[in-house]
């Protein structure tokens, strides 16, 4: 798998870049990149934020700063598949602080500052920030402190 044309930061934590698909995407100042990820062209990692094992990050995807990306998630940029035009897939942005756990899936959306997703949650529209949501649809069932 290779790492091209990909715009790294200082001490950017790549552990085993033999294992990850990395191209056309930023990757912010002491981030971490587990093993077996893909983060698409376009795509937009801050600074000091986490990307667990098995995570795909597509195009048009921004994720903030001091953001943790379990193992298992899956952003989604085409609400209609398959829109093979870019120009028809949609942004998904994820603001500082936030949490995704396990599994969840990402469809194209805002993330709030500070939000939790929970475990296998289907996020298919906005989370406030400091909000907690899980489920399938993802639903705000509490706030995060």
């Amino acid at each position: 798998m290779p790492i091209k044309d990909v715009k790294l930061g200082k001490d950017v934590k790549i552990p085993f870049p033999e294992l990850v698909n990395l191209y056309g995407c930023e990757i912010g100042d002491g981030s971490f990149v587990g093993p077996f990820v893909e983060i698409q062209s376009g795509a937009k990692i801050g600074k000091r934020t986490r990307v667990q094992s098995h995570v795909f990050i597509c195009s048009k995807v921004t994720i903030g700063d001091d953001v943790f990306v379990s193992h298992g998630v899956n952003f989604i940029n085409d609400k209609y598949p398959v829109c093979r035009d870019p120009k028809d897939w949609s942004e998904t942005i994820v603001e500082d602080g936030a949490a995704i756990g396990t599994n969840a899936t990402v469809l194209p959306c805002r993330i709030g500052k500070n939000a939790l997703i929970g475990a296998g949650a289907l996020v298919a529209k906005d989370i406030p920030a400091n909000k907690i949501a899980v489920g399938n649809p993802a639903k705000v069932r509490g706030e995060r402190k």
